[in-house]
């Protein structure tokens, strides 16, 4: 008996994995990205202007129901911000590998696909500059105050797009809730904020 329970669990196990790999899809994802950085310090807030970059990745969806599936991805994000402080020009332009985990809802409105989403993403900073009055300096990353901003962000995602055949197109607004200041007194903050606009390209699946 206990053999057959084994056994039985094993062919449950490869059909489930074969279910599953038959209805993965994954694909290129390609975008917009239209960000802003809140910045604050010793209670004065600095008015960000949009700065505009590109996202590019991957992104693959699993499903969960026939409805509800869940989205992970892995992509290289442009964000940061402009400044005009007391007649200074600044610019902030961090880039960051990122890794969201979004939940989907797909409302099937044929010949299209609706959908909302939303989830947790984990970034992290590799590179990118900032700009003082024309003068161009690498971001270095780190928890001391000598660093320019700390490296790990944790943000969420919320928004909503539409499905055509393989093809996917979303808006997403990021919201940054990690602080990424290294500054730990005077009531600082640093916080991305990101609108997106990009579209996939879903392979497999049926």
């Amino acid at each position: 008996m206990e053999k057959l329970a084994k056994i039985t669990t094993l062919i449950c196990l490869l059909s489930f994995s074969t279910y599953l790999h038959a209805q993965v899809k994954i694909g290129p994802k390609v975008g917009l990205n239209l960000a802003t950085m809140t910045m604050k310090y010793s209670g004065v807030s600095f008015d960000p202007s949009i700065r505009p970059g590109f996202n590019v990745g991957v992104v693959s969806e699993i499903p969960l129901t026939s409805s509800l599936f869940l989205q992970p991805g892995f992509s290289y994000s442009e964000k940061g911000s402009k400044y005009s402080i007391s007649d200074v020009d600044m610019k902030m332009s961090p880039t960051y590998l990122e890794l969201p985990v979004n939940v989907l809802y797909k409302f099937d409105t044929h010949p299209v696909k609706l959908f909302l989403l939303g989830g947790p993403c984990f970034a992290y900073g590799i590179g990118g500059r900032y700009e003082v009055m024309g003068e161009k300096y690498d971001i270095s990353y780190g928890a001391d105050e000598e660093d320019d901003m700390r490296a790990f962000d944790l943000g969420v995602n919320l928004g909503g797009g539409v499905e055509i055949d393989n093809f996917q197109v979303s808006v997403e607004y990021g919201i940054g809730i990690t602080n990424l200041s290294t500054v730990t007194d005077d009531d600082a903050s640093m916080k991305n904020r990101v609108w997106g606009i990009s579209i996939a390209y879903m392979f497999g699946g049926k």
